[in-house]
């Protein structure tokens, strides 16, 4: 699906973004026009306002209060963790007034709020399950990997939804900025949460055994130890077992993770 709310940082070194970001004239038609511009949050203050930075413009700062750092669907002020994290990264807002100041500087007040706001009403309220729409990893916890689906709005993408084969942690497989494609998974209408998953998008079981014959000497990453025997990750979404010795059975656990050159005995589809 073709959106033009994009993921964070996605939008900053475009043409269009440049236009409206690299003269003062080019904020006002952003603030005429309603258009969502991003720029770098350089610093927050001691009152939680973001400072963005135009580089172009060195008489000109850009402000986003504290209040208009996040939009949250019920109104309550945003947690100072998710503005404090914002510094040194892109974000995406509105102009809402330009100011000249006594001081000679013109102060370019922004809102993120916005257009959260207008991203959520205009596409992510319209989405599907089964929509397929990029994303922007943020941040990796045990559980799974919280992924922003546009203007910033964060979307979880849990550790078994990241693939078929099982992984220790989302590590194993992303990073944070990575972009990604996603398969919507569900959507809460009530709380706006969205909920994604990649596993579906990285082929069948049929499809990734194809790329292998029997009698191959492949390399794969082991994941997971039993007694019976150890998973070896093929593919993204295909294991295989290796069968173990008993005078093996101690080392298991000290190859998960690793690397490992395995010799395919056959495939039984």
């Amino acid at each position: 699906m073709e959106t033009t709310y994009l993921p964070e940082g996605q939008l900053l070194t475009t043409t269009r973004n440049r236009d409206y970001t690299a003269t003062l004239q080019g904020l006002e038609r952003a603030m005429e026009t309603g258009a969502i511009i991003e720029g770098t949050a350089v610093l927050c203050d001691g009152e939680l306002n973001l400072h963005i930075d135009f580089p172009a413009l060195p008489g000109v700062r850009g402000m986003i209060p504290r209040c208009e750092a996040v939009w949250n669907r019920d109104g309550e002020p945003p947690k100072d963790i998710a503005i404090l994290t914002r510094v040194g990264k892109a974000v995406a807002c509105k102009v809402t007034g330009i100011e000249q100041g006594t001081d000679g500087m013109t102060t370019v007040y922004l809102s993120r709020r916005l257009a959260q706001a207008e991203c959520v009403a205009n596409y992510l309220e319209g989405l599907i399950p089964g929509d397929i729409i990029r994303a922007k990893v943020t941040h990796l916890e045990s559980f799974g990997a919280f992924v922003d689906v546009g203007c910033g709005v964060p979307s979880l993408l849990s550790v078994d939804c990241i693939s078929v084969s099982r992984i220790t942690h989302p590590r194993d497989r992303l990073y944070n900025g990575q972009m990604i494609w996603c398969v919507v998974k569900s959507v809460d209408r009530e709380t706006g949460r969205i909920f994604v998953s990649t596993r579906e998008l990285l082929g069948t079981w049929e499809q990734n055994a194809a790329r292998f014959t029997p009698g191959q000497t492949v390399a794969g990453i082991v994941r997971r130890g039993e007694e019976y025997g150890v998973f070896v990750e093929l593919a993204p979404n295909l294991a295989g077992l290796a069968e173990v010795r008993d005078c093996d059975r101690e080392a298991v656990h000290g190859l998960v993770g690793r690397t490992a050159a395995v010799f395919s005995k056959s495939i039984i589809p």
